[in-house]
């Protein structure tokens, strides 16, 4: 029998609302509270934001038995249609939407073709969570397409922005990010959650017992992940709450795209699976990356 969410969790989206406003709130009302949180960073690592990201992650992270990770490799037709739609569609229906409705505003038409080579990696383990999907599965997606932007998002971006760009009409951009950096961004965000989760996981089950385990710690650290998203979200909206204000038809522009854009990929990676005969925790495993 399936579970039942829980009251937090059947009305998360009206606490990430909440959480939207409150950051934006303390942007705008509170003078210097963006170079406030800005005064915790370390190079390009925003440290509170760092500390959200890895313990949102973290708990979902320590549920995943990671013996039965490379059993994704047994159904190798999800896999290579949820590489081909990640890799070749996502990012060319970013920047034909990006072209198309911020053709005038580079800045933010740059920003939508970076989030259409970049996929999104942490709130794709909380969504397959609480959409109960295959977490050993999602687990090796996001492993697989983590090395992926590692080697591969400089080349995407050039491709895109000094190439493609100008067979539209539009001035190329240039965008030095190198490998290194890339690397230590998944290593600080990606690498961290998932070390500590599977030290805790098979350190527990190792010197105490799977009941503890199952019964007693991970129903303590489960709720961390709900606080630790809101938190990140207060974060990242007191960044920018200010410019939230100020230029709210910006906003606009920019959601119009993100939202077709997440539309198309959501419905299309779904009917795609199940054409290809994938079951339920399948499904919302490789819906929920895309």
């Amino acid at each position: 029998m399936k579970k039942r969410l829980g009251f937090l969790d059947r009305y998360l989206t009206l606490w990430i609302f909440l959480a939207m406003l409150v950051g934006v709130g303390i942007g705008y009302f509170i003078p210097n509270s963006a170079d406030f949180i800005n005064s915790f960073s370390s190079g390009t690592t925003n440290i509170p934001l760092a500390i959200g990201l890895i313990l949102m992650m973290y708990p979902p992270l320590t549920k995943i038995d990671f013996s039965k990770v490379p059993q994704m490799f047994k159904k190798p037709k999800l896999l290579l249609a949820s590489l081909f739609i990640t890799w070749i569609i996502g990012p060319f229906l970013m920047f034909l939407l990006a072209t198309f409705f911020l053709k005038d505003y580079p800045e933010y038409m740059t920003g939508l073709i970076i989030i259409g080579i970049a996929p999104c990696i942490a709130m794709v383990i909380v969504w397959n969570e609480l959409a109960e999907g295959n977490r050993e599965l999602t687990a090796g997606l996001i492993g697989i397409n983590s090395l992926l932007q590692v080697f591969f998002f400089s080349l995407y971006a050039y491709f895109y922005l000094k190439i493609m760009l100008p067979l539209f009409g539009i001035q190329g951009l240039e965008l030095n990010i190198t490998i290194a950096e890339i690397a230590q961004t998944v290593g600080i965000y990606l690498g961290i959650p998932f070390a500590l989760a599977v030290i805790s996981r098979f350190a527990i089950k190792k010197y105490i017992v799977d009941k503890f385990f199952n019964q007693k710690f991970i129903p303590l650290v489960s709720p961390i992940t709900l606080i630790a998203l809101l938190f990140t979200i207060v974060v990242m909206f007191s960044l920018k709450g200010e410019m939230i204000v100020d230029l709210p038809m910006d906003v606009v522009r920019i959601a119009i795209p993100l939202v077709i854009f997440f539309v198309i990929m959501f419905f299309l990676m779904f009917f795609v699976a199940k054409k290809i005969g994938a079951d339920y925790r399948d499904t919302a495993a490789y819906r929920d990356w895309e």
